[in-house]
């Protein structure tokens, strides 16, 4: 949109924001403005809070792309830990909040903190200016919800550090049992790609000088690295459009089951993601529970917070037949998704009114459970990927002294 303004020509820009308005409602739409900084400037006086914003493409007016914030476990619990440190030391909650978005290195959470600061400092509740911010988890806004209905906001913030901090303790296991592998495979891949396309070559022509059949194998395998050498832009192609496919079915409901199906089938690592499962809904329904939050809503948000879709549905469901009258043990062992252990913890919890303790036992259970089967794993697949590294050297290598081998032979033969 061109207009004129004495003699000063302006051209004005669509931009496409998602912002979250003053009733606490998430809007996507698009604002025109000579500039990103006059566009911000608009939504906030119009009391929006920026989640995204970016130049409205020409291509498509509703396509923008924008980076997603990511916090992670533990810059949560270091934040609740510090909130309720400076709490206890007597600071009010607007000092506290600037002083924490200082301290804090990650820089979605410090842009977020200082947003909550200062709706806080007009008036906002600390839940309500927290709920602005896309980067705080439902489990974490709740509790901050109850704690100020209570008047306990840093009893309730100490709660979620602790919890935050089991939650990054586990991943953590989890991620370091699976570096090691993950380095192994990659070496074992580099090593093959170094072979086709450095090794292989430099006995082709030795191979045309044979002559006579060469074994289907070493046919194979030079067949293999003339095409990653020729056409290997292709193949990076394939495997573009083979991630781009996987994504984009991913994301899509029934795709995001199967994936989860499949995953929870697979060997070692299928049991070890029942156990983080089992683990997360027991710590994150305790602490809930313990909060005094009503079963139907902690169960609801223990949901939510859970990453394998299938144990997402399982507890949504189970809350559902909750605010029925059902036991939530009966919903749960329904779905056959966990074991008897934690279904047997969660009855006795049940039937002797001691719900949360039995969660808490659970928890502890299972978060030593996934360390030793962290330690297992890694155990396993260790000798396993080195076992198919040696196997695939050696199988190159026969490929290529095979044909030599053979050539030697007949040489040898006919000298003789």
């Amino acid at each position: 949109m061109i207009f004129e303004e004495g003699r000063e020509k302006r051209i004005m820009a669509s931009f496409t924001y998602e912002a979250i308005d003053k009733a606490g409602k998430t809007k996507k739409a698009n604002v025109e403005a000579d500039s990103i900084e006059k566009a911000r400037a608009i939504l906030k006086n119009e009391g929006y809070s920026i989640l995204s914003i970016g130049e409205t493409s020409l291509l498509n007016k509703d396509i923008s792309f924008t980076i997603k914030k990511k916090v992670s476990s533990r810059d949560l619990g270091v934040f609740c830990r510090q909130f309720v440190s400076i709490s206890k030391a007597g600071v009010n909650v607007v000092t506290a909040l600037a002083m924490l978005a200082e301290q804090t290195e990650n820089k979605a959470l410090k842009q977020a903190l200082k947003n909550v600061r200062d709706n806080v400092e007009k008036g906002d509740s600390m839940a309500l200016a927290m709920r602005r911010e896309t980067v705080f988890p439902p489990l974490l806004l709740n509790m901050v919800d109850a704690g100020e209905a209570s008047g306990n906001l840093e009893n309730a913030m100490g709660k979620m550090a602790s919890h935050f901090e089991k939650d990054a303790k586990l991943k953590g296991i989890v991620k370091k049992a699976l570096m090691y592998p993950c380095v192994l495979i990659v070496v074992m891949i580099a090593v093959m790609i170094v072979m086709l396309v450095v090794v292989i070559p430099n006995f082709q022509s030795m191979f045309d000088q044979i002559g006579g059949q060469l074994p289907a194998f070493t046919v194979a395998i030079v067949a293999m690295s003339q095409f990653i050498q020729s056409d290997w832009i292709l193949l990076i192609g394939i495997i573009a459009v083979a991630v781009v496919a996987f994504k984009l079915y991913h994301s899509t409901p029934q795709g995001k089951r199967q994936v989860a199906r499949l995953v929870l089938k697979l060997p070692i690592f299928g049991v070890l993601i029942q156990k983080q499962s089992c683990a997360r809904f027991a710590e994150t329904l305790s602490t809930l529970v313990s909060s005094g939050m009503g079963m139907v809503e902690a169960v609801e948000i223990t949901g939510k917070t859970l990453d394998n879709v299938l144990y997402q549905d399982a507890v949504l469901e189970a809350a559902k037949q909750v605010q029925q009258g059902v036991a939530l043990s009966v919903p749960l062992k329904a779905s056959g998704l966990f074991p008897p252990m934690i279904m047997h913890m969660l009855s006795i919890g049940e039937e002797t009114g001691n719900l949360e303790e039995m969660l808490n036992n659970s928890a502890e259970y299972y978060n030593e459970e996934v360390e030793m089967a962290t330690q297992q794993m890694t155990a396993m697949m260790e000798p396993i990927i080195i076992v198919c590294m040696a196997g695939m050297v050696c199988l190159l290598i026969a490929a290529i002294y095979g044909p030599m081998m053979t050539m030697y032979d007949q040489i040898g033969n006919q000298a003789g």
